[in-house]
């Protein structure tokens, strides 16, 4: 089939086919991290911002020129980003436990550091639902250690999932019984929550209710290879996750595992961006990596994802 070649997709269900017609190779966009994380593309300025953790770093990939430059430095060991309804970008800063939005000025605001007056362990990714609310996992990666945080004491004892109200900023448990809560992402019509728990090998699925509330915990996949870390929708409804010993899986709707794009080393985090959402970025190890997909992922901005979905 043109455009494909054996190294890059692997084809496990026929229902594959249409997502294999893209780029043929990667992209290596940039080299030089310890350990890449957490990829967002800010439409607005045709830049992409991700995270290098154990060199306490943001760094910047320029669209337009393919420069790359440091964003933000320190920057508390940061993990996950994604951009809220206003489209200002949101982090996990891992080393500094708490969830922070950086203002359109460059100031920083702090969205959420504790639960119940406990310090959180180490947020690791966030989700931002078109209500204005954050979600976020906190696992302990980041305090098991200081190669990605601060080794510390857990003061809270669990590894959860949490929902900042966009009114009173009120920080509320949402979701327990992980071993390690990784990625997370919202269905396109926002109605379901996906979160990938690194340590179990699987990614749950709730339905969301209006009032913030979950219910209705199941597995939706089993990683057959490695671990699973952060997972991204296209516009069919088709989740891709990222394997950390596999490289990216592709997920129908109904659960089945459709095919992978074999990715060399570890796959942390995935993101759909570009002028068409065709892009795929990958972070893997040390490097930034992309592949013109012939599938789109779900806007970036909360609001478009949702008015695109609503009857």
């Amino acid at each position: 089939m043109p455009g494909e070649q054996p190294h890059l997709y692997e084809t496990l269900d026929d229902r594959f086919r249409p997502c294999r017609a893209g780029d043929s190779r990667l992209e290596t966009l940039f080299e030089g991290c310890r350990w890449a994380e957490g990829p967002v593309y800010v439409p607005a300025g045709r830049y992409l911002v991700w995270s290098d953790i154990p060199n306490d770093r943001l760094l910047r990939w320029d669209e337009t020129t393919g420069a790359v430059g440091v964003f933000r430095s320190a920057a508390g060991h940061p993990n996950g980003n994604t951009l809220d309804t206003e489209g200002r970008l949101v982090t996990c800063e891992q080393g500094n436990r708490r969830v922070t939005r950086t203002e359109h000025d460059g100031s920083i605001t702090v969205i959420a550091d504790r639960f119940r007056g406990k310090r959180l362990n180490s947020p690791n990714d966030a989700a931002v639902k078109s209500d204005g609310s954050i979600w976020f996992s906190d696992p302990d990666f980041g305090i098991t250690s200081d190669y990605e945080g601060h080794r510390a004491e857990s003061e809270i004892g669990s590894c959860d999932v949490y929902r900042v109200d966009p009114g009173s900023g009120e920080v509320r448990r949402v979701a327990d019984g992980f071993r390690g809560p990784n990625g997370l992402v919202f269905s396109p019509d926002e109605r379901r929550l996906y979160v990938s728990d690194s340590r179990a090998n699987h990614i749950r699925v709730f339905d969301v209710q209006d009032d913030g509330t979950l219910t209705g915990d199941e597995v939706f996949a089993e990683c057959p290879t490695g671990n699973f870390d952060n997972i991204r929708f296209d516009d069919d409804g088709r989740l891709w996750a990222a394997a950390l010993d596999g490289g990216v899986h592709c997920y129908d709707p109904d659960g089945t595992l459709l095919g992978r794009l074999l990715v060399p080393g570890t796959v942390a985090n995935i993101r759909f961006g570009g002028a068409r959402r065709n892009r795929m970025f990958i972070a893997a190890d040390t490097a930034l990596l992309s592949v013109v997909l012939s599938v789109t992922g779900t806007p970036a901005l909360p609001t478009a994802r949702r008015s695109a979905t609503r009857p």
